[in-house]
Order: structure tokens, then sequence, then C-alpha cells
């Protein structure tokens, strides 16, 4: 087994934090699923968007609101202020823009 200071000593990696951050997105990204199970979890437990969750799962916003529905997740749609609507739109033109990248 490797240990993740052995890749730190190796200078592949600034520090510990970075490979298992670094481990995560490898995970997340080979096993789509585990990003589904993990957005469902966070639009439960966290004030996240179904658009958020949406783009956390790699799912479209229909897909997402199918998936919360088929396990009886009430879904919370539009936004409860102003406020929030400006961070919903933010948050949508931030990955818009990731997505428009070479």
């Amino acid at each position: 087994m490797i240990h993740a200071q052995t890749l730190v000593d190796a200078h592949l990696y600034p520090n510990q934090e970075a490979v298992m951050a670094d481990a995560l997105r490898a995970l997340l990204h080979d096993k789509p699923q585990l990003r589904i199970e993990l957005a469902i979890h966070r639009y439960q437990t966290e004030d996240l968007s179904l658009a958020q969750a949406a783009h956390i799962a790699g799912v479209s916003f229909d897909r997402m609101k199918a998936l919360l529905l088929a396990r009886n997740i009430q879904l919370r749609l539009g936004p409860a202020d102003a406020d929030e609507a400006r961070k919903e739109i933010a948050e949508m033109e931030r990955i818009i823009a990731r997505r428009e990248l070479p």
C-alpha cells in the first residue's frame, strides 16, 4: 500500500491534503454512483439547490429531480428570497463558464 506521505516525499504533491484531494477527485470521477449519492446526501443535509446537486452528481437538472423523487425526497424548488436567487444565478454562471473553457 502506498501512503500519502510517500507521494509528498517524492515531490509529486506539496502535502498530504493535496494527495487526498486528488485521490477523492479520481474516486468520484471513476465511480459516478458515488457522486450521485454524495449529491443526494448534501441536498438533504445542506442548503444546496437542485441545480447545485445536479452539478455535483454530474447529471441533468431533470435527472437529479427524478433521482430525488424516486427516493421520496421533497424538492426545494425556487429561491426563498431575492438574495438566494442571486446566489443561484451566480452559481449557474460559474458552472456554465467552467464548461465553456477549452
